[in-house]
């Protein structure tokens, strides 16, 4: 089973819907060994199609929050949430679709996911109409590398390099091992430049001056533990941002490489020019990214959204269309078919019942009533033959000769009884006769049926014609 894995960009707040596109999205195509088949970057329409779709959502776009749940479950639950969660957001929690993590968090409490019903209906809506069924949608900051345990010392190396100021606490000291340790690690990841999705404004990254020189905005996705937060910062304010957010705890930062489709370029949004402005960034390439991916279980299409490929939506109807209209038409042009052949095999049967008919009436005139042409004229032969003294087959003297010619080994002496009656012989054999098994043979030979009631020990004998 094939899967295809696709970053998604963030929406872009200040878009309105009806404008909402997508650019070309890097993807990664693996087999179902798990092996790469291709990699690149595409438009929507021209994806490689794959058993299963895995979408990474981008960071921006996601509220994730521990919470207390109701003992609900599905329908129920889901009316539930917006109340949950109504205190800690601005938007109205009707528009926005909730998500809850299998996974339980710490307390006994779940994890939320929260993100805006209308830009996840597009994107679901989108891949579905490109022809992508089975969709899986996880957070881009649950496919990160784990967190690594960073000591104090390290932290203050690298924000020392960075040229950033060290953190210090309420006391105007240096944060202490023990406060430290308390805080969850933060894994952090720079994701390339932002990417508008603005139809105006595709595939260009968003820009600042910064006097006389261009700072691109990058994507910035953070992981807190089970949590993640993403933010869009000028290339150039990364350290500091993630030194600010990070406080005490120990940070471990990433810079996504060999993304499809970032060549070398002279852009402001080129990633040697996002690598400049960032320090201490270990790389972390694309199919990392994708891969980790497929080991998240945090599926974001619930409720309304999870994937149901037997659903009859409109892009699967105009599919179906072509198929279904062929197969009512061979429908039809069969049922057709068979009832014009049963009206002409009607018709035929009709003629040689009249034939029939006309040749018993042509033969014996005197017949009055019609009822079985055949039966009748079979009765009608068999009494001309009996008239003008001819042996039917059927008659005693018939049958008695051929079972005479059939007798072969046994004796003639060996017969106890003959009995005849409605045209067919009884014979019943001594007791110290044996039979042969031959006997039937010899008895199709002659023209004659015969087989043995194993009750009596009686042969009945007809005429096998």
């Amino acid at each position: 089973m094939s899967t295809l894995i696709v970053l998604l960009p963030p929406r872009d707040p200040a878009v309105p819907s009806q404008e909402w596109q997508l650019p070309e999205l890097p993807f990664l195509l693996l087999d179902k060994s798990g092996r790469t088949q291709r990699a690149g970057r595409s438009a929507l329409a021209l994806l490689p199609r794959a058993s299963t779709t895995v979408l990474m959502v981008a960071a921006r776009d996601l509220l994730m929050m521990p919470a207390t749940l109701p003992p609900l479950r599905g329908p129920r639950l889901r009316q539930a949430l917006p109340n949950i969660v109504e205190d800690q957001l601005i938007q109205d929690p009707q528009t926005c679709h909730i998500a809850v993590d299998p996974q339980p968090a710490v307390g006994g409490r779940q994890l939320l996911a929260i993100i805006d019903r209308g830009w996840f209906r597009f994107i679901c809506e989108s891949f579905s109409a490109a022809g992508h069924r089975s969709l899986r949608a996880v957070p881009v900051t649950r496919c990160l590398p784990q967190a690594l345990a960073l000591g104090t010392s390290a932290k203050v190396v690298e924000l020392a390099t960075a040229g950033e100021p060290v953190m210090a606490d309420a006391a105007g000291g240096v944060a202490s091992a023990a406060d430290e340790a308390a805080l969850p690690p933060m894994v952090a990841a720079v994701l390339g430049a932002v990417v508008q999705t603005a139809p105006v404004m595709l595939l260009e990254g968003a820009v600042e001056s910064n006097g006389d020189r261009l700072v691109p905005r990058v994507e910035l996705a953070i992981a807190r533990g089970m949590q993640g937060e993403g933010l869009a910062v000028p290339a150039n304010a990364v350290n500091a941002t993630l030194g600010a957010l990070a406080g005490a705890a120990p940070v471990s930062l990433h810079m996504l490489t060999e993304v499809p489709g970032n060549e070398p370029s002279l852009a402001t949004n080129s990633p040697a020019r996002l690598a400049a402005h960032i320090h201490g960034a270990s790389p972390m390439p694309f199919e990392q990214l994708a891969r980790r991916a497929l080991e998240c279980r945090f599926d974001l299409c619930q409720f309304e959204f999870a994937s149901q490929p037997w659903r009859l939506d409109r892009a699967t109807l105009r599919r179906l269309r072509l198929p279904v209209l062929l197969a009512v038409g061979a429908l039809l042009i069969a049922i057709v078919g068979a009832n014009v052949q049963w009206l002409m095999l009607s018709r035929q049967r009709d003629a040689i019942s009249t034939q029939m008919t006309e040749l018993l009436l042509n033969t014996f005139p005197k017949t009055t009533v019609v009822l079985d042409a055949p039966g009748q004229m079979s009765r009608q032969l068999q009494q001309l033959r009996v008239a003008a003294g001819e042996l039917s087959p059927d008659d005693f003297l018939p049958l008695a000769d051929g079972v005479a010619r059939s007798l072969g080994t046994v004796p003639v002496n060996g017969i106890a009884a003959l009995d005849y009656h409605d045209r067919r012989l009884d014979v019943t054999f001594k007791p110290e006769i044996k039979v042969d098994p031959d006997f039937s043979k010899r008895l199709a030979r002659n023209g004659l049926s015969g087989a043995i009631d194993s009750n009596t020990g009686k042969w009945t004998i007809r005429n096998g014609q």
